[in-house]
């Protein structure tokens, strides 16, 4: 089981972190949502709870909860710049479809 980041992500989240001055790494999870059924939610990590699995993905402490991870396990997290634009982009195996604007995906 794995989840990575391209150096990329991994320099915008330490950057990030860096910036917030505080925090334990990067909280990937999933929510029910969109046409597709699934979306990914990116937050800080500022704890480990016991439920959590942690990974070491370039340098960064990625923390996902036990109860998603078989739905995400795999999933490789680019960050992506793109004229204005900019965004965390997901590679994961495990979908089997996205909805037309990328926003949620389905296992």
């Amino acid at each position: 089981m794995a989840i990575t980041l391209t150096e990329s992500a991994a320099e915008r989240v330490r950057n990030c972190l860096s910036e917030r001055g505080s925090g334990v790494g990067l909280r990937l999870g999933i929510t029910k949502t969109g046409c597709s059924g699934f979306a990914y939610v990116v937050n800080y990590a500022d704890s480990i709870e016991p439920e959590d699995t942690v990974f070491d993905a370039a340098g960064v402490a990625v923390i996902v909860d036990q109860s998603v991870l078989e739905m995400i396990d795999g999933t490789e997290i680019d960050f992506v710049k793109q004229g204005l634009n900019e965004a965390f982009k997901f590679r994961n195996p495990k979908s089997t479809g996205e909805c037309g604007c990328g926003e949620s995906f389905s296992v």
